[in-house]
């Protein structure tokens, strides 16, 4: 079922609160708690990258920078990007943005009009629902097949007179990725829907486990002009806190969003840019090596979490997150609540989307013996619910 809400009247700060499933609370934590919550990486930002930050500030590139960003950045993110996907990107398609969550409020500020329908393949990041309430669209969730399969078939009875898709891939919460068939699918409803747009989250791209391909919606070149990439630097060179990110689209978009996002945030700062090149000159081997950590952790979750009695849990292909299913008579709120009592916190499925009810998500982007010990609070507290009352 569809959660659909019509919030082009309230006050802006109403028309949020009205919309959002994100928590006010992960529970009350005992002492000592072990936080499997949170969503970034636990490694430090790579030296070389702190290094360049240094060198630039005590060369004074502490002045503001150009309104749309920094021109050798924009062309080394160009090339990276052009090299990472196949296709040929240009300074010009790209927009440099305040983190990556302000580059999604751009994209959605500058595409979506008050009314517009955004359709949403869930479970999914519950942040677009926020920003979809900004600007009064309406937020549409779309489960996603019990295999974690885009249902395509959904999506293009929706997608008639829906203004964009917003696609987090891979997923967070549940590490599942979309592979080609789910994108030429989309590429199709696309086609037959030259109004619609397809706003693709790619933030754990550099993410992927079981060497398996990771595939752009930039690959998508039959319907290119109607798709956005949004990316962020915070996830694959552990930069969450320096707030850098970035949108890839036709050059007549990119303006757009380019506008509005220099409207709301004035100039990055220099010295971040400055860093951020240096960054993009990590190599791809140095990359692969940080994914293959993630996996390792991903299958110490996998470890201890399959065939416990009670639970079920895909196996994530990518991110560093796992969302499994509890069979409990509590709904995801009140899990999360029981599981902070247990000593370990999570996030509670329903935050992700409808289809998210009776799942919790837990992150494994933590050291391994915190990781370790989380786990066993965790299968703790889901063998005490599976017990009888005696």
């Amino acid at each position: 079922m569809n959660t659909i809400i019509d919030n082009r009247t309230a006050a802006l700060p109403d028309r949020i609160r009205l919309a959002s499933r994100r928590p006010k609370t992960l529970g009350s934590a005992v002492p000592g708690s072990i936080s499997l919550a949170m969503g970034e990486p636990d490694g430090d930002t790579p030296q070389t990258v702190v290094a360049a930050a240094r060198r630039a500030l005590s060369e004074g590139r502490t002045r503001y920078s150009q309104i749309t960003g920094s021109p050798d950045l924009r062309r080394a993110l160009a090339g990276h990007l052009s090299a990472t996907t196949g296709n040929d990107i240009g300074s010009a398609n790209v927009v440099l943005t305040h983190g990556g969550s302000a580059g999604l409020a751009a994209t959605i500020m500058a595409l979506v009009s008050p009314g517009d329908r955004v359709l949403i393949p869930e479970p999914s990041y519950s942040l677009y629902a926020d920003h979809i309430a900004m600007v009064g669209g309406t937020a549409e969730w779309i489960p996603n097949l019990p295999d974690g399969h885009l249902d395509l078939t959904q999506l293009a009875a929706a997608a008639g007179d829906a203004r964009m898709i917003i696609l987090c891939n891979p997923v967070n919460p549940t590490g599942g990725v979309f592979g080609a068939e789910d994108l030429a699918g989309l590429s199709r409803i696309l086609a037959n829907n030259p109004e619609l747009y397809l706003l693709s989250d790619e933030a754990y791209s550099d993410i992927i486990f079981d060497d398996l391909t990771f595939n752009s919606a930039v690959t998508l070149e039959s319907s290119l002009s109607q798709v956005i990439l949004a990316g962020t630097f915070s996830k694959s060179y552990a930069m969450t806190g320096w707030r850098l990110g970035f949108i890839a689209a036709a050059e007549e978009i990119a303006d757009a969003i380019n506008l509005v996002h220099r409207t709301i945030n004035g100039p990055l700062s220099t010295f971040i840019q400055d860093a951020a090149i240096e960054a993009l000159r990590i190599p791809e081997r140095e990359l692969h090596t940080l994914a293959l950590g993630y996996q390792r952790r991903r299958d110490l979750v996998l470890k201890y979490l399959d065939g416990i009695n009670g639970l079920s849990v895909a196996r994530p292909e990518g991110a560093f997150y796992a969302f499994p299913r509890i069979r409990s008579k509590l709904n995801s709120e009140q899990l999360t609540a029981r599981f902070a009592e247990g000593g370990v916190l999570v996030r509670a499925g329903s935050e992700f989307g409808v289809s998210g009810e009776g799942h919790v998500r837990l992150s494994f982007a933590t050291d391994d013996e915190s990781l370790e010990e989380g786990l066993r609070r965790f299968v703790a507290v889901v063998q005490e619910l599976e017990a009888p009352n005696e």
